[in-house]
């Protein structure tokens, strides 16, 4: 493999630093050298990529990946797309994620028991392209929770969204099948969901003892628990037993904030907002108006979810995007769009939002300093983008504007390359 340097690049560090004019030598998987301004980096044979002034950034990390929701509208048509049409589905949107600048990404849960397992292997292995990937297990809930599908009629529990558990031996047995597999990950649903009437977001499903087993098991083989939960009692749940990674934190109060505040060097969250602007402004096509997703709940949820985030924010929680793409009304490949809603409605800075997807990403990867900033050493996981996503974040969502993408020093999405090749700078 051919060493490749990018000269006359604007380089994005992902520390929070402001951008300087450089070069960048990658050599194998790694970034061997970092140079400043006009400093001559001329290493014998490297593949030269005159960037003209784009962006070079690091890979971005989604940190709330479903790559087995299909773009359906319920749970139930995700759940029942036939297992091999599913595998394929799979590695067809991890190819999609990886072309659009997510060089890593946390899977938050798979719609059947080893999908995410098996995805990340392939890509491990070579056989399939994607981003860097940790496998979540199947959500793991309780009868009448989010995720439990079953209906009375239907007496069969391998068809439901979620593995459904009553107890702490039931959900250590259930956690311990999902460790066999392999998974990097243990999803716990928390709370509930408004996407689930019968258990709105609110309230919380699990008792001490059930989370607590999971938790025992997790810790055992040296995993990793997340949570679903929404509201403020099931997040309070979720730091008490040590689970590291929140999705949704919508509803909090003044302990839940403490909490998260004295416990912000170990948890992330990842709220996943856009699922609930979606549901309130982008929904009708699939017969939820903005007045039935009111009644719904979501608006209440909205609200309190914008307070609730931008008060973490202020503390320093680390706040990440990803959440709940693969849905009909929040389709895959439109992740991006998270760090626009950062900046619009939690009071991030573009700098921030960017950070919350390079360099925290490297860290919810569990890569600390190797992975999302660009520094000598670091993994080589890097995006060209033509122009300047601190003036305009919304490039980040434009196929046309991803000049390259490099995982692991090898191009995903290569760069035209051509004599006196200037990249166009759109307005």
């Amino acid at each position: 493999m051919a060493d490749v340097l990018f000269t006359n690049v604007r380089i994005l560090d992902g520390t929070g630093a402001n951008p300087y004019t450089g070069s960048v030598l990658v050599a194998g998987n790694r970034i061997r050298q970092v140079g400043r301004g006009a400093a001559a980096i001329r290493p014998a044979g490297a593949q030269v990529i005159d960037g003209a002034g784009a962006t070079l950034m690091p890979g971005m990390c989604e940190a709330h990946t479903h790559f087995s929701w299909n773009d359906a509208a319920t749970l139930a048509a995700i759940q029942t797309m036939p297992l091999e049409e599913h595998v394929l589905w799979c590695a067809k949107v991890a190819k999609k994620y990886l072309e659009a600048g997510w060089t890593s990404c946390v899977g938050a849960a798979c719609a059947k028991p080893r999908l995410d397992v098996v995805i990340r292997n392939a890509i491990n292995a070579g056989q399939i392209p994607g981003p860097r990937y940790l496998a979540a297990s199947q959500e793991i809930t309780v009868l009448g929770g989010l995720g439990d599908e079953t209906l009375p009629h239907l007496p069969f529990p391998e068809f439901s969204f979620g593995v459904n558990v009553s107890g702490a031996e039931e959900m250590r047995k259930a956690v311990r099948l999902f460790l066999k597999y392999g998974v990097d990950s243990i999803k716990l649903n928390l709370s509930g969901d408004n996407f689930t009437p019968q258990s709105p977001a609110g309230t919380t499903w699990m008792t001490d003892a059930e989370v607590a087993a999971a938790m025992d098991e997790v810790r055992l083989r040296g995993k990793r628990g997340t949570a679903h939960a929404r509201s403020a009692a099931s997040v309070k749940q979720a730091l008490r037993h040590g689970i590291d990674v929140i999705y949704h934190a919508s509803y909090s109060d003044t302990e839940t904030l403490d909490m998260l505040e004295a416990a912000k060097d170990r948890v992330f969250v990842a709220p996943g907002i856009a699922i609930i602007y979606a549901m309130l402004n982008e929904a009708e096509p699939w017969g939820v108006t903005r007045a039935i997703a009111t009644d719904m709940g979501y608006q209440h949820e909205w609200e309190a979810a914008l307070e609730s985030l931008r008060a973490m924010h202020r503390r320093g929680v680390r706040i990440l995007p990803g959440g709940d793409y693969g849905f009909a009304f929040t389709p895959h490949c439109n992740n991006a769009r998270d760090l626009e809603f950062f900046v619009k409605y939690l009071g991030f800075t573009p700098m921030e939002a960017i950070r919350s997807a390079t360099q925290y990403g490297g860290q919810i990867m569990m890569r600390g300093h190797e992975l999302g900033t660009i520094h000598d050493g670091a993994l080589a996981d890097l995006l060209l983008v033509d122009g300047d996503p601190l003036a305009n974040l919304a490039i980040l969502r434009d196929p046309k504007r991803l000049l390259a993408v490099m995982k692991d020093g090898v191009f995903a999405r290569a760069p035209e390359i051509a004599a006196q090749r200037r990249w166009e700078r759109a307005a």
